[in-house]
């Protein structure tokens, strides 16, 4: 077991983990943060992209031990108490939902985005998002939710 501790969502976290433990799954299933999805435990969905350090990252692919020291947000961290991220609210005011399965991890990902490049074009957003999977949609409207967010800044 290895002790670790980071920030998540603005509060310090510890717990003592099997070093093989997933990001992913000490998220939810430890911290018990859900919003966070596994797809697919091989990178190819994205449903469980999370920001480390103020980068997405598919915590699928990081154990929960390299996450040490860092700072974590998921989903349920990204708004403050009681609104939505402009990426939430334009998901909603855009509908770029169905299912919602992929929602958390597309918006996650559409942060770093639009951290990178805050007035991005169609293609850029579809560029951007590419590492994520929407079986639902036809994206069309998550790259409008998306440009939504954009402007919204």
């Amino acid at each position: 077991m290895a002790q670790i501790s980071m920030t998540v969502n603005q509060k310090v976290r510890t717990g003592d983990v099997d070093p093989r433990v997933l990001l992913v799954h000490f998220l939810r299933e430890h911290l018990r943060l859900t919003g966070t999805h596994v797809g697919c435990d091989t990178t190819q969905c994205g449903a469980c992209t999370i920001l480390v350090d103020g980068r997405s990252v598919k915590s699928c692919t990081v154990f929960a031990v390299q996450a040490d020291g860092s700072t974590i947000t998921t989903i349920e961290g990204l708004a403050p108490e009681g609104g939505l991220h402009p990426l939430q609210e334009g998901f909603w005011e855009a509908h770029g939902l169905q299912c919602g399965y992929c929602t958390p991890g597309m918006i996650m990902a559409a942060v770093t985005l639009l951290a990178d490049n805050p007035t991005p074009s169609e293609r850029e957003i579809r560029e951007g998002i590419s590492g994520n999977f929407c079986r639902c949609t036809g994206y069309q409207h998550i790259v409008d939710a998306i440009q939504y967010a954009a402007g919204k800044r």
